[in-house]
């Protein structure tokens, strides 16, 4: 299991070191395995597209406030939950974003929570799009904010590591138009190569 030291870093070096990290989720009797593979750091303060710029503290903020390794979830639209991984302490109110995520175990009961399909009923685009976006990843791993403000170290959820080689990809933060000179950080990472589609087609084929 990963720990709190891991996430008590630099938000740029966490967001770039979750890369390849298994997520394990725990909803009940069902258990899903995931591994991320895009990021976002949002940097707190000095950062117009977080959340806690300028030192703003809200009811919905509040938890960026935490402890390296609380999980900040939100919803966007009244409809989309996003998870996030708060870093730091309570002076650096920082956390990163889990864009994409590559489905790896109970694959079947994502795509029953995304689509209200089985797997080998979902179109390819159905499939591409079962969890590269970070309210598709939370609505298939069955992630809502009954998980805002826990951490990642029970047996609700939490991270394993992952010996995999890849290459990352810097880039400029997605949806964020308002936040002026922020919208240019280089502040997403994603693997370079990506098996998302292939892996699910090869599940589907093996049925």
């Amino acid at each position: 299991m990963i720990r709190k030291d891991f996430f008590n870093r630099d938000t740029i070096t966490v967001a770039k070191d979750l890369l390849g990290k298994i997520i394990i989720r725990n909803d009940g009797d069902i258990s899903y395995k995931a591994k991320i593979v895009e990021t976002e750091a949002y940097l707190g303060l000095t950062d117009r597209a977080a959340h806690t710029f300028s030192g703003k503290i809200t009811d919905r903020n509040r938890v960026m406030y935490g402890e390296a390794g609380t999980i900040y979830v939100y919803q966007t639209y009244g409809i989309h939950f996003l998870m996030n991984f708060v870093t730091l302490d309570s002076y650096h109110p920082e956390a990163v974003l889990i864009r994409a995520v590559e489905p790896m175990e109970n694959i079947n009961q994502m795509a029953f929570n995304r689509f209200s399909l089985p797997l080998d009923e979902l179109s390819s685009y159905q499939m591409k799009n079962l969890s590269n976006g970070p309210g598709k990843l939370t609505k298939a791993l069955s992630i809502d904010k009954s998980l805002n403000n826990k951490n990642l170290f029970t047996k609700e959820i939490y991270l394993i590591d992952n010996d995999e080689e890849f290459d990352i990809v810097t880039d400029v933060r997605i949806g964020i138009d308002y936040a002026k000179e922020a919208i240019d950080y280089p502040y997403r990472f994603y693997i370079k190569s990506n098996p998302h589609v292939s892996v699910l087609k090869k599940e589907e084929n093996d049925k």
